[in-house]
C-alpha cells in the first residue's frame, strides 16, 4: 500500500512536461502545476498565438504571471526527505508504441496526457477515461489518438465543437454556423458525412485495388513478353547468322569453283599454245638449216656443179600458217570477269531488295499496341522529323535551297548530274530518308499550288506513271488556292477544310495510318488513309510550273 501512495504522491508532484518531480513548481490559472522552466519553455517554443494549458488546452489572453508555489515546493521537499525516487527510466521515456509528446529539446517522453475526447473538448489520462466507458451519454463521445490537435475540431468564430458538415460549402461547422452563415444549405453530421464519404472510399479503394490488380497482370505479361522477345530475338539472330554463313559458304564454293575452271581452263591453253609454239621453234630449225644448205649452193661458183646439186634440195613440208594465229592480249577471260560481275549486280539488287523487306520486317516487330494519334499539334511534335530532299532525284527545274529542304521552281535548268532516281518531266522530288514507324513532319507552300505526298522508292521516274498519286505507289494531298484534293492510283477524291498555306503530315507506318492537317492556330483533319504500307515511305512534294514557285519542309526543333 505504502508502495501504492508512494506512486500516486510521485505522479501528484510530477510536471507532465518533464515527467519528473517538480522544480520551482507553480501553478497557473486553470489549476494545473509545472515546472517553472518547462512551462515557460513551453510557451517561448510553442507554435500556438496564446498560451495554453498543455493539459486541459486551456488558452489565456496573455501568458500569465509565474509565481513560485510555495506550498507544492514544501512538499515536494518534504516527500524528498522521505525517500521519494525520480520515476524509473522505462517510466519517463516513450517506448516504441508509446505516444511521445516532446516538449522540449532531448529524448521523447512518454505523454501522461494520452487520449483526446472531442465532445468535451478535454485530454484525459488513461486511467480517468472510465466514465467514457460506462456512462451512456458519454459512450457517444469520441475519443481520438493525442497526436491530433484539439483546436482543429473548434469552431474558430463560437468556439464550438465542429460536429456538423456543410455540403453546400463542403466545410465543417458547428450549431450556431448552421444557424447563421450556413442557414439553409445542405447540412448533415459529421459522423453521417464522414459514413457517406467512408462507403465512397471503399468503393474508391476497391476500384484501385482491382486496377492495381490488373496493372499487376499487365506487368506480369509484359516480362513475359520481354522474355518471349528476348528469345525469340537470340533465335533470330542465331538462325540469319546460320543462313548468312551457308550464303557466304555457298558463294565461297562457286567463287572456289570458278577459280578452278579458270586454271583449268588456263592450263589447257597454256599447254595448246606451248605445243603449237614447239612446232613452231621445229619448223624454224628447219627453215634455217635448208636456209643454210640454200646459201652454200648459191655461194658456189661452178654452174654445173650449182645445177648437179639443185634438185637434191628438199621439198618445203607444209607449214603452221601463222595468220590463223589470233593474238588477244589480257581478253581471254575478259568475259569470265563481266559474267561474274553480271552476277554481282544481281545479287546486290536482290540483296537490295530483300533487304528493305527484311528491315521493314524487322522493324514490325511490336509487342505493344499501336499508339493512337496524337489529338494536339503538341501531341505530333512529339514525333517530329527533320526531312531533307534527295538531290539525287530533284527536276532539273527545280531549285534546292535551305540546305535541301526548300525547293523553288526555276524558269531555266539547273546543273545536276545525271541520275537514275531522278524525275525527269514532272517537277517533283523525295525525301533523302525513308520512313518507318511513327513520324510527324510539316511543309509550307508559298501562294502556289503544290502536292504534298508520300511515296514508295520505286515509283517511275518518267512518264505519266511517275506523277504523284497518279499509281498505287504514292499517295498525294492537292492543295490548291482554293481547295484540297486527295489522290491515290489515279482516283481524285474532293475534300472539304480550313486553307492553310501549312500542311502537317502523321505517318504510323506499322499501323498503316496516314493523315493530312491544315495547320494553324489550330490543327484540322483534312483527310486519313487507313492503308497496309508494304515498303518504307519517302516524302516529297509537287510544286505548279511557274517561277517562283516554291515549298519548304519546316524545321520544326
Amino acid at each position: 500500500m505504502a508502495q501504492k501512495g508512494d506512486q500516486l504522491d510521485q505522479e501528484t508532484l510530477s510536471c507532465s512536461i518533464c515527467l519528473e518531480v517538480l522544480k520551482d513548481p507553480v501553478t497557473i490559472p486553470c489549476g494545473h502545476s509545472y515546472c517553472m522552466k518547462c512551462i515557460n519553455n513551453f510557451w517561448d517554443e510553442g507554435e500556438e498565438k496564446l498560451p495554453s494549458c498543455p493539459q486541459c488546452r486551456r488558452t489565456f489572453t496573455q501568458k500569465p504571471e509565474l509565481v513560485k508555489s510555495t506550498m507544492l515546493a514544501a512538499l515536494v521537499e518534504q516527500m524528498k526527505k522521505t525517500g521519494l525516487q525520480a520515476a524509473p527510466a522505462d517510466h519517463c521515456y516513450a517506448g516504441p508504441e508509446d505516444v511521445a509528446w516532446d516538449f522540449r529539446s532531448g529524448r521523447k517522453l512518454k505523454a501522461i496526457i494520452i487520449i483526446i475526447c472531442v465532445v468535451c473538448l478535454a485530454y484525459y489520462w488513461q486511467k480517468h477515461l472510465q466514465p467514457h466507458h460506462d456512462a451512456a451519454p458519454l459512450k457517444k463521445h469520441q475519443l481520438v489518438d493525442p497526436s491530433k490537435n484539439l483546436q482543429d475540431n473548434i469552431c474558430p468564430r463560437h468556439g464550438e465543437v465542429m460536429n456538423m458538415f456543410c455540403r453546400t460549402d463542403q466545410k465543417s461547422i458547428c450549431y450556431l454556423c448552421s444557424v447563421e452563415e450556413h442557414k439553409g444549405h445542405d447540412i448533415v453530421s459529421v459522423v453521417a458525412e464522414r459514413t457517406e464519404r467512408q462507403r465512397e472510399m471503399e468503393v474508391r479503394r476497391q476500384q484501385i485495388q482491382q486496377e492495381i490488380q490488373d496493372r499487376e497482370k499487365d506487368v506480369k505479361l509484359l516480362q513475359q513478353e520481354v522474355e518471349a522477345v528476348n528469345q525469340s530475338a537470340d533465335k533470330t539472330v542465331e538462325d540469319s547468322e546460320e543462313i548468312f554463313t551457308e550464303v557466304i559458304s555457298l558463294l565461297q564454293k562457286r567463287s572456289s569453283d570458278v577459280k578452278q575452271q579458270i586454271r583449268s581452263q588456263q592450263e589447257t591453253e597454256v599447254r595448246r599454245v606451248r605445243e603449237l609454239e614447239e612446232k613452231l621453234q621445229q619448223e624454224i630449225t628447219e627453215l634455217k638449216r635448208r636456209d643454210a644448205e640454200m646459201k652454200q649452193l648459191s655461194d658456189t661458183e661452178d654452174h654445173n656443179q650449182f645445177l648437179h646439186n639443185y634438185p637434191s634440195l628438199s621439198p618445203l613440208s607444209e607449214s603452221t600458217h601463222s595468220s590463223s594465229i589470233s593474238i588477244r592480249p589480257l581478253r581471254y577471260f575478259q568475259d569470265v570477269t563481266a559474267a561474274v560481275s553480271e552476277v554481282r549486280g544481281q545479287l546486290q539488287d536482290i540483296l537490295r531488295d530483300t533487304w528493305t523487306n527484311i528491315s521493314l520486317t524487322i522493324t514490325d516487330v511490336d509487342v505493344l499496341l499501336p499508339q493512337p494519334e496524337p489529338k494536339s499539334r503538341a501531341g505530333f511534335l512529339k514525333y517530329s522529323c527533320e526531312i531533307t530532299l534527295d538531290p539525287n532525284t530533284v527536276n532539273t527545274e527545280l531549285l534546292l535551297s535551305e540546305e535541301n529542304r526548300k525547293v523553288t521552281f526555276m524558269n531555266q535548268r539547273q546543273s545536276y548530274s545525271d541520275h537514275p532516281d531522278r524525275f525527269t518531266e514532272y517537277s517533283q522530288v523525295l525525301s533523302r530518308e525513308s520512313l518507318t514507324g511513327r513520324h510527324y513532319w510539316e511543309v509550307e507552300k508559298k501562294t502556289c499550288v503544290v502536292d504534298v505526298t508520300v511515296s514508295y522508292k520505286h515509283i517511275s521516274r518518267s512518264g505519266r506513271e511517275s506523277v504523284f498519286g497518279y499509281n498505287d505507289k504514292s499517295w498525294s494531298l492537292h492543295c490548291d488556292s482554293d481547295r484540297y484534293g486527295f489522290l491515290y492510283n489515279n482516283i481524285r477524291t474532293s475534300i472539304s477544310g480550313p486553307l492553310s498555306s501549312r500542311i502537317g503530315v502523321y505517318l504510323d507506318h506499322r499501323a498503316g495510318v496516314l493523315s493530312f492537317y491544315s495547320v494553324s492556330e489550330t490543327m484540322t483533319l483534312l483527310h486519313r488513309v487507313q492503308t497496309s504500307f508494304t515498303q518504307p515511305l519517302y516524302a516529297g512534294v509537287w510544286v505548279e510550273y511557274r517561277h517562283g514557285a516554291s515549298a519548304e519542309f519546316c524545321k520544326l526543333r
